[in-house]
This record gives C-alpha cells, structure tokens and sequence, in this order.
C-alpha cells in the first residue's frame, strides 16, 4: 500500500531485534562482552536514543538474554520453539511476532551482530517510512570489488561481471557498488505478511565503512572491538563529559581478600596499573573519590598516597555521591560509577557511566554497562579508566561535529 506522502503515516512503529539463545558459530553470541558490553546492547541503545520507536522488542527464547535485554530498556517477546530452532528463518520469527502484537503497523528489524550502528541510522529509515511515503527501507554499504564468474569445473574459463581488464578504473574514478549489509530492515506490517522484507516503494541507507560490521565468527570478534571502540554509540552524554569519577574501594581497588599476618596485622594488596589509570583521570581534570564501606588503614593509606578523598565506613553510597553531585552542581549523566556488589547496585543504575570487574556480583554485572575483562584488584580499574576516557572522548567529538553540522 503506498502512503500520501503530503502527511505523515500513523501507526504504530516498532523496533525488533531476533536474538534467540542458540549459535553454532559463538556460544551465546548475542550477549556476550564486546568492549565490556553485551553484545545486543550497542543495537538496543542506538534504538532506545532515537527516539523514533513507540516500542523496542527483543525476540529471544533464553532467559539470560530476556534479563539483559530488560536491563538496556527494551520489552521482551518469548519465542516459541518452532521459531528458535537453526533452521528457522528472521521471517517466521517476525510473523510470530506480529501475530501477538496486532497493534503493531511498521516494525524496523535491527541486526543485533551490527554493533556500529548509530541512532541516526535509525532515524533516517524512520522518517522514510512515516513521512515519505517508503514502505521498506534496508541498510547498505557500499563496495569496491571487482567480480568474477565462479568456475566450477575443471578447465572452464572465467569472466569479469562488472569490469572492463582493459579499461581498468582507478579506485578514485569508479563510484563502487552498493550491497546490503544486513544492519536492519524495515518495512510495512503488510508487506512483511506476505513474506517480503522488500517491496512497495523501496528504499535504502547507506551506512560508511567505518559503520558496516557484522559478527558471524570468532574471527569477526577481534576486529569488530576494535571498530566499535573507534566508531560505535556510546550513548546521550553531556558535553563538558565526565567530571567525577567513583571507584568502590573493596572488590574493586582491591581482590576482595583481606590477609592476617601471625602477628594480627591484616594487609591488602593494590594494582599498580590500576593507580596509574586513576592518575590518568586526576591529570585530564576529572575528580576521583572512594567509597569503602569499611574501615581500613590500608585504604586510607593507599587513598592519601594518591592524593583522592576517601570516605570510609559507608553503608549508603548513593546518598554520599548524591551529596557530592549536589555540592559540584552535575548531573548524573557527568558521573561514573565502578562498583561489585549489591550495595553498589543504585549507584551503577544512577551513573551517567558504570562499571564493574569481571568477578563482580551476577545483580551488579547485569546493572553495569561496562564489565571489565579483568577482576577486581587484578587491573578492572584501570580497564574503566580507559573506558571512561574513551566515552569522553566520544562525547568531545560528538559535539564538535554537531557544531559542524550547524555551521555548515
């Protein structure tokens, strides 16, 4: 059905990512870390910020990825057994899903293996679909390749399919081709009834190289952490950034292990590579304080050795760096949070930025959007250091291209 395109389509528009538990190619793929997030986090973040959506859905058949899923902000649809086996189709999946869902008239079906993508990514197809009268838009990349006829027996000669050998084109002189690279699909309810992620009046987004990935195996997975570092959503941050950082002091700065000499003296040990993260953050202008809930001479005098505040004996966290947040006038969105344990749980839900090590409490792993690779005392502070700094650093760019955009 074409739309008028003098007035925008009404309808229910929703977001869906397919996410089901079983992966021959990655045990759990859909969730597991990639640059201390799950997976499908990068996707569902990019659909939550734009914006566009009446609702964002997971599809999923696995209890673990239905919590996950819940935590980034998005409802979940549980699929039935039919739809979640190897052989089942993307198709059958949204079928199912709109069959439970009547009320649902556009769905934008979001790659959860595309973690590059950008909520401008999704605003573009939206507006498409609403207001242009589109009734299928689809993600594409484009390429430089030249192809050739696949041989397939011995002897046979191959052809060129998109070249001329003799009149070669210079890489700068050749507009490429374009192909689809699976990042989402959007479409009308009735067009994907009739079994079609195209149709109608098609349309489509091209998306830069840096924006185009796809995990399918372990190979992917190195060098996809590497693109979303440089290139992926890191969400709505303020311009002036982080300005307070907070680190919980046991489990976090230390291994949680407290060591009782023969005299009685008790002793902790520290990472040094943690301390110079944390020096790191004092040097680029950030504040640093520490949060322990009990009373220690070692961390009083690892504390003063750093030259950060420490307030010991503390059994309500959040109420402490809410006062802190209320005396330096911020917001929560400027502060970062790292944390292991259920009393740390409001503060990391709070933060702008939270994190935790990687042998923190299952609850806290699950309230935290970076989970360092490395446990606590064992380097997981200076992982989120860097992990910090690399979101104000995001945040600086995004706002300089922003100005950009409004000068231009």
């Amino acid at each position: 059905m074409m739309a008028d395109d003098s007035k925008p389509r009404e309808g229910h528009f929703a977001a869906l990512i397919l996410a089901r538990g079983g992966s021959k190619g990655i045990k759990l793929k859909n969730i597991k870390l990639l640059a201390g997030q799950p997976l499908i986090s990068w996707v569902l973040r990019a659909a939550v910020d734009s914006g566009e959506f009446d609702s964002v859905w997971v599809s999923t058949d696995h209890d673990e990825i239905e919590r996950i899923a819940i935590e980034w902000g998005a409802k979940v649809h549980r699929r039935a057994a039919e739809t979640s086996r190897d052989q089942s189709t993307s198709i059958e999946a949204v079928h199912e899903f709109l069959r439970f869902h009547p009320e649902v008239n556009f769905i934008a079906q979001i790659q959860c293996t595309s973690p590059c993508l950008h909520p401008w990514h999704l605003q573009g197809p939206c507006r498409m679909i609403r207001h242009e009268g589109y009734d299928s838009v689809f993600a594409v990349s484009r390429r430089h390749l030249f192809r050739w006829k696949e041989v397939t027996t011995r002897g046979e000669v191959t052809d060129p399919e998109n070249l001329n050998p003799a009149k070669r084109p210079r890489r700068q002189d050749w507009n490429g081709e374009l192909y689809e690279n699976g990042s989402f699909y959007f479409a009308t309810r009735e067009l994907l009834m009739q079994g079609l992620f195209q149709g109608g009046k098609v349309g489509y987004l091209e998306m830069g190289a840096e924006y185009s990935v796809d995990i399918d195996t372990d190979i992917d997975w190195p060098i996809a952490e590497q693109r979303v570092i440089k290139f992926g959503y890191f969400g709505k941050t303020k311009p002036q950034g982080v300005q307070l950082v907070v680190f919980a002091a046991d489990g976090v700065l230390t291994d949680n292990m407290v060591h009782i000499t023969a005299s009685g003296e008790e002793f902790r040990s520290y990472n040094l590579s943690d301390s110079i993260g944390i020096q790191s953050l004092l040097s680029n202008g950030v504040t640093v304080r520490i949060l322990s809930t009990e009373e220690s001479v070692n961390h009083d005098k690892y504390a003063k050795q750093l030259k950060v505040p420490l307030v010991m004996g503390c059994r309500d966290k959040l109420s402490v760096i809410e006062q802190w947040r209320s005396e330096m006038g911020l917001e929560w969105t400027q502060i970062a949070f790292m944390g292991c344990d259920t009393p740390d749980i409001e503060c990391l839900k709070r933060a702008g930025v939270s994190g935790t090590p990687a042998d923190a409490q299952p609850s806290v792993l699950t309230a935290s959007h970076f989970i360092s690779k490395l446990n606590g005392g064992r380097g997981a502070v200076r992982d989120f250091c860097e992990y910090v700094q690399l979101v104000m650093e995001k945040a600086k760019s995004a706002v300089e291209q922003e100005e950009s955009n409004t000068t231009k």
